[in-house]
Order: C-alpha cells, then sequence, then structure tokens
C-alpha cells in the first residue's frame, strides 16, 4: 500500500505539472526575471524590411482560394517585397486553374498527393527570400501580421517565429469550439512565457516563417511538419519566437467528431516527433531548449495519458482502504475524479443533443485530448496514418470577427 501511496502522489504530480504546474513555474521564473532586469526584448534595426515568400500548400482548396488570395494582398507589408507561392499536389477540382488566373502567384502543381511535406519539400526549391512564412489555405492572416514576424528576424539568434491561431468565436460554441478556443488561449499564454525564457516549443502550422537558409527537408512521412522543421532549427542553436500579434484565424472544427479526427493526427504526429527527435531530450546538450521541450510537449504526447488512466484505480485502492465514504485525502479526490469524468460525460451527452452549456465542453474536450494520445498512439504503432491531407470539418465563420 506504502508504493501504491508513492505511486499516486508522483502520477498526480506529474499530471498537475503537464497542465498547470509549469505553467504556473514559468510565471514565477519569468518574473523573477524582470525583476532582475533580464531578457530585455532585442530592438536591431527598425528599418530591416527583407523580401518574404508567403507559402501555402494547398490540396482541394477552390473555395478558399479568392478570400486567401484577397486577405493575403490586404496585409501591410510592402507588395513588391511580397512573393506568393501555392504548392498543389494532387489537386483535382480545378484548384490550380483558379490560381493561375491571379496576377502574381506562383503556382506550382503536380498531379501526384504525395502529402504536404512532400510538397513544400518540392515547393521549397522555388524559394528565393531570405524569410519564408507558411501558412494554411482556410485561415486569414491578421492585417499586420508580416510586419510583426518581420519584426522578430531583426534579431540574428531567432531562427523560426510562430504567430498565434485564433479560433472564430461564436454566440454558441460546440464543444469543439468552447474546448479548442480556451486550450489555445492558454497555449498562447504558455508560448509567450517560452518565448521569454528562450524559445517557443514548435510553432503553428497556420502562421509561422523560418529564415530561408535554415530549412532543412523533412522526411516524406512525417505527421506533424510545422512542429518537425521548427524544432530543427531550435535544435541548430537558434531561437523559435512568437508574436501573437501575427495571428491566423479560423473557425473551429465542426464538431467534437471532427476535432477528435484532428486530435488523433497530432498525436501520431506527436509520437512520432518524440521518436525523431529523441536527441532534444538530451539536457546536457541543449539544455533550457530540452527542460521546455520535455515540460510543454513530451510529457503531454506520452507519459501524462498513461498516469490519467492507471490513477484512477491506484485512487480507487488507496480510497476504499481510507473509506470510501469517510472524505479523507484519497476518497475526496477519487469523487474529484468521479464528477470529472462524469461532467465529460454529460457534455459529450449535451453536445449530442444541441444543448450549449460551455463548462461541461472543457472536461469533455479534455478527455477527447487525452483519448486522442491513445487512438494516435495506435495509429503510429500499426503505421497506418496516412500523410496526405485528413482536413476536419470546420464551423461556421461569424464575419463580424474576421480580420
Amino acid at each position: 500500500m506504502e508504493f501504491l501511496a508513492y505511486f499516486f502522489w508522483i502520477a498526480l504530480f506529474i499530471i498537475f505539472y503537464s497542465y498547470l504546474g509549469y505553467g504556473i513555474l514559468l510565471f514565477g521564473i519569468i518574473k523573477l526575471r524582470r525583476l532582475l532586469g533580464l531578457g530585455k526584448p532585442f530592438q536591431g534595426n527598425e528599418d530591416y524590411q527583407p523580401k518574404v515568400t508567403l507559402f501555402v500548400s494547398a490540396y482541394n482548396e477552390k473555395d478558399f482560394l479568392d478570400r486567401k488570395v484577397k486577405n493575403s494582398r490586404s496585409l501591410d507589408y510592402p507588395e513588391e517585397k511580397v512573393t506568393q507561392i501555392w504548392v498543389t499536389d494532387g489537386s483535382d477540382d480545378g484548384t490550380p486553374d483558379l490560381l493561375r488566373k491571379y496576377a502574381g502567384v506562383q503556382v506550382y502543381h503536380s498531379d501526384e498527393r504525395a502529402g504536404k511535406i512532400a510538397a513544400m519539400n518540392r515547393g521549397m526549391t522555388f524559394v528565393n527570400t531570405p524569410i519564408v512564412i507558411f501558412s494554411d489555405a482556410n485561415t486569414d492572416l491578421g492585417k499586420n501580421s508580416i510586419q510583426e514576424i518581420v519584426k522578430l528576424f531583426r534579431n540574428p539568434m531567432v531562427g523560426c517565429v510562430s504567430g498565434e491561431k485564433r479560433i472564430y468565436s461564436k454566440d454558441a460554441d460546440s464543444a469543439a469550439g468552447a474546448g479548442e478556443g480556451l486550450y489555445w488561449k492558454y497555449e498562447s499564454q504558455l508560448k509567450k512565457w517560452d518565448a521569454e525564457l528562450y524559445s517557443v516549443v514548435g510553432a503553428a502550422g497556420e502562421l509561422f516563417a523560418i529564415r530561408t537558409e535554415l530549412w532543412q527537408e523533412v522526411e516524406r512521412d512525417t505527421l506533424l511538419d510545422d512542429f518537425m522543421i521548427s524544432l530543427r532549427v531550435a535544435m541548430k542553436g537558434h531561437t523559435i519566437q512568437y508574436n501573437p500579434e501575427a495571428y491566423a484565424i479560423e473557425s473551429a472544427s465542426a464538431d467534437v467528431k471532427e476535432e477528435l479526427k484532428r486530435k488523433i493526427r497530432i498525436s501520431a504526429g506527436g509520437i512520432q516527433s518524440v521518436v525523431r527527435l529523441r536527441s532534444l531530450l538530451n539536457f546536457f546538450k541543449y539544455g533550457t531548449l530540452s527542460f521546455q521541450y520535455i515540460s510543454h510537449r513530451v510529457l503531454r504526447w506520452t507519459l501524462t495519458p498513461l498516469l490519467l488512466l492507471l490513477i484512477i484505480p491506484a485512487n480507487f485502492v488507496l480510497a476504499k482502504n481510507e473509506g470510501l465514504f469517510d472524505f479523507g485525502i484519497y476518497s475526496f479526490l477519487f469523487w474529484c475524479q468521479v464528477a470529472f469524468y462524469i461532467a465529460a460525460l454529460v457534455g459529450w451527452f449535451l453536445e449530442n443533443r444541441q444543448i450549449r452549456l460551455k463548462v461541461l465542453f472543457i472536461p469533455y474536450y479534455f478527455f477527447i485530448m487525452n483519448l486522442s494520445v491513445y487512438l494516435g498512439f495506435g495509429r503510429y504503432m500499426k503505421g497506418n496514418q496516412s500523410v496526405n491531407w485528413e482536413r476536419a470539418k470546420r464551423g461556421g465563420i461569424n464575419p463580424q470577427t474576421a480580420p
């Protein structure tokens, strides 16, 4: 029983640390650094305004083309310094032909559908600007996004800049929308602190940029291209910085089923990334970057979901030994777990009946996130996760919130 108690408290600590403790620790470290006058922002040359390439990999995106091209042209950056490149591998809905009608848009099409990373590897051979900015076809960029990204590249140590992913809000969010929106707000704050401490741990594929000279081809079966590309830049000694004023905005997944499909792919890709970036676990070589990587990413994709499952029977045995209804510490924590998963179940029940109660969507979304890790691990082990686009259906866009 003593061993079980030790296991329970260690597991509980790791779970807490993965989701909240790391954020609390980061906040404390950042506050201390500010008091000591450390980590002041790099100013650099304010006239720095290099040529950039807006790079979009697309598969059957005809419904978004006009909106995306117009949005890209409306960004506040000298037009003569912006090149638009679209790579349309495998598109058979007329996407490449429609794109060629827009003046100044470079289109590189291949009939073969080999996946997004293959398209990126091929398309990068046509980039000849010092900065390349990756974005998705179905996202709108904030008007000042290029300016805000370029500003951070004034620092020669910065090799990658991640923008912020935002979710269009709706008056009555689904579980996917409410959960995803809250999750990304929390993630955005963690990224701000990560960047201030040293480096963000991975970029958001909706909007991120790298120095073109730091690009290296990524394995064709890579599932999380944005994560692998950005972390490999960081492993070369450069930092990944974050600017929430540069943002990409899109609608949330249409429902939790669609969000789960997206999360399973991300989880499979996360496990694949942990395996391929295993050298990044070496604290002696990568120091602070390793600490951030393990705390913010590795635990969530590996150990923590397993412990969330194992802690339930461990807590039950300890609570039963203590007295399930005596409300000691173990029985209290056990019933808290029961209440949390009941709330998740009720959230699922209400979602299926189109009843909106956000307070219950949060535990439901948390459950979905961790369920996706198990399902993603299964796909990774079976090797049956396709590298081709598996775009989740998105909910409607509220034009009042568009940038």
